[in-house]
């Protein structure tokens, strides 16, 4: 087969590099790739919303399946078009691609079919004064989030009432996300662990890839701003066999018959964003695809031929399917530039990532870098790429992530040393 994987990130260079194994594979392009891509799949300089070139290059490269990584091209339709085209593709249509690109809509689904989640409200970026008033109604913690797509910088999670306020100005008087910022949904603060799990589904029918961490602040102990995240671990040990079958009952399975009961049926990988609280399973936010860095731990842990599983999604039958997983841990530790999430400086020189993948079980995988004419490797992003280990258990799957990292240069290097830390906390107290 010859496979097209859209997008430019670690998530992508993950997704590549396990679709490489499979012996169904002829071809891998990746559009617009990046050097990592490049190791394993010729790398095409098409931009991942650029879904007219994208098709074309789709059919003038007999491409028999195509994968996006970026929400970005999923809401603005990529699935719709290249559906049109005859063209075999895995996502949601962009009607049920909704539910990551609007928070408000997301929200409002999840009321209408009784989804547990934060209690809520949504405001017309024209009634700030309202929204604001609303604020101090409620006091903090509060939560505050533009509506639509902030590459996972939108979402506020406030303690006090003055950093609410600034996180509505950013939003709504700012500009901060452009028309991501037309609205605004102020939530309820939710308290509990966060959990990620992600359903490969073709609307009735789904398999789930194991449940991970993320770890969105950019400071340790989860302080400073939320960035897309700066590292991850899978298996989740919060996840035990009963809690993830509350999680299947309660959110998982409503949220596909609710897509169906209102004409949009979700096909594709339904990333559900959870908060563990005391009630149980709260949804803290859908995405319609593998999160970034949560795909750098949980595809190396499947041992099933995804490109099987992924030919049945975009046939739209899942039936029967069954996804095959290590018994092991894998870690993903991310390093970013300096000053991430907010002005960072890229052109920055990188050593080392050879001596890293020397190391047994570790990869690095690449996200913001691109090649020198001269062929030097250098940053390119706010988060630059993600070390990834695999092991037996948790700890080690760390312990080989951080002796990977420590073999990694580049100037301005920023990384968090507590990923994994409420895991081995589970594994302790278990």
């Amino acid at each position: 087969m010859r496979i097209l994987v859209i997008g430019s990130g670690g998530r992508e260079h993950a997704l590549v590099a396990s679709l490489a194994q499979s012996d169904h594979v002829s071809a891998l392009f990746a559009a617009p790739g990046n050097p990592g891509t490049a190791q394993e799949a010729t790398n095409v300089e098409f931009a991942a919303n650029d879904i007219d070139r994208l098709v074309d290059l789709a059919q003038d490269a007999s491409v028999d399946l195509t994968l996006v990584g970026p929400e970005q091209p999923l809401v603005e339709g990529i699935v719709d078009r290249f559906e049109a085209e005859g063209l075999s593709i895995v996502g949601p249509p962009q009607a049920a691609a909704r539910l990551e690109g609007s928070k408000a809509f997301a929200d409002q689904f999840m009321a209408r079919h009784d989804i547990p989640t934060a209690s809520f409200r949504v405001f017309e970026a024209e009634d700030y004064d309202e929204a604001s008033a609303y604020l101090d109604e409620v006091g903090a913690p509060i939560v505050v989030k533009a509506d639509g797509l902030a590459a996972g910088k939108g979402s506020f999670v406030c303690s006090t009432l003055a950093e609410a306020h600034d996180a509505l100005d950013q939003i709504v008087q700012e500009r901060a996300f452009g028309a991501a910022g037309d609205r605004v949904v102020i939530e309820e603060r939710m308290e509990g662990e966060e959990v990620s799990v992600l359903a490969l589904t073709d609307g009735a029918h789904y398999v789930l890839l194991p449940p991970s961490q993320d770890h969105k602040p950019i400071g340790e102990g989860g302080t400073g701003p939320n960035t897309g995240g700066m590292g991850a671990f899978a298996p989740a040990p919060i996840v035990d066999g009963s809690l993830l079958t509350r999680i299947c009952r309660e959110i998982v399975e409503p949220t596909l018959q609710g897509m169906q009961e209102e004409g949009t049926p979700y096909r594709g990988v339904l990333y559900c964003g959870l908060m563990i609280t005391e009630e149980g399973p709260k949804v803290v936010e859908y995405n319609c695809r593998l999160g970034d860095p949560e795909a750098q731990v949980v595809l190396p842990l499947v041992e099933s031929d995804l490109v099987d599983v992924f030919q049945n999604l975009a046939d739209g039958d899942l039936r029967g399917a069954q996804l095959r997983t290590s018994p092991g841990a894998a870690a993903c530790v991310v390093l970013a530039s300096d000053g991430y999430p907010v002005e960072y400086e890229t052109g920055v020189e990188i050593t080392g990532i050879e001596a890293a993948e020397r190391l047994k079980n570790v990869s690095v995988l690449h996200a913001g870098t691109r090649r020198t004419d001269a062929g030097t490797l250098v940053t390119d992003g706010g988060r630059v790429l993600g070390v990834t280990a695999l092991g037996p258990d948790l700890p080690a799957a760390l312990n080989r992530a951080y002796e990977g990292v420590d073999h990694v240069q580049f100037d301005g290097q920023t990384l968090r040393r507590d990923i994994g830390e409420k895991g081995l906390a589970h594994l302790e107290d278990a």
